[in-house]
């Protein structure tokens, strides 16, 4: 565990001092956001017809992984409670987000967010009698 930790950490130093104060400033925007921090308005339109699809809003978080033509917006509606969409995207239907409120950002050290069930799963255990 102490060496998972000082490699984080040597990682962090090592890491923060590459790239711009607007790369940290994104990066740490980006993290916000994944963590339900950063209040965002996103539109799906139809660029053909400039038609509004759909409008979500509240604090949402872009997929990371997704496919290409696919998107999946995950947002935080209760302290324990989230929604997740999923959207494809095409040639003439595409989106945006906004930002709708200003976030701090600190552009002098990265975030590092850990979390220790990331490591170490939630195991169901299950138990039969054999009485």
């Amino acid at each position: 565990m102490k060496k998972l930790l000082l490699v984080v950490v040597l990682l962090t130093v090592f890491v923060s001092g590459c790239g711009s104060d607007a790369d940290v400033a994104s990066k740490n925007l980006s993290k916000a956001a994944d963590q339900f921090e950063v209040s965002r308005r996103i539109v799906f339109y139809n660029g053909i017809t400039g038609d509004y699809i759909l409008v979500l809003e509240g604090l949402c978080s872009l997929g990371n992984n997704d496919l290409p033509g696919e998107l999946s917006v995950t947002c935080k509606t209760g302290p324990t409670s989230y929604k997740k969409h999923f959207l494809g995207l095409s040639d003439n239907v595409t989106y945006f987000a906004e930002q709708i409120e200003q976030v701090k950002a600190d552009i002098y050290h990265y975030r590092v967010i850990f979390r220790p069930e990331a490591i170490v799963p939630d195991i169901d255990l299950e138990m039969s009698g054999s009485e």
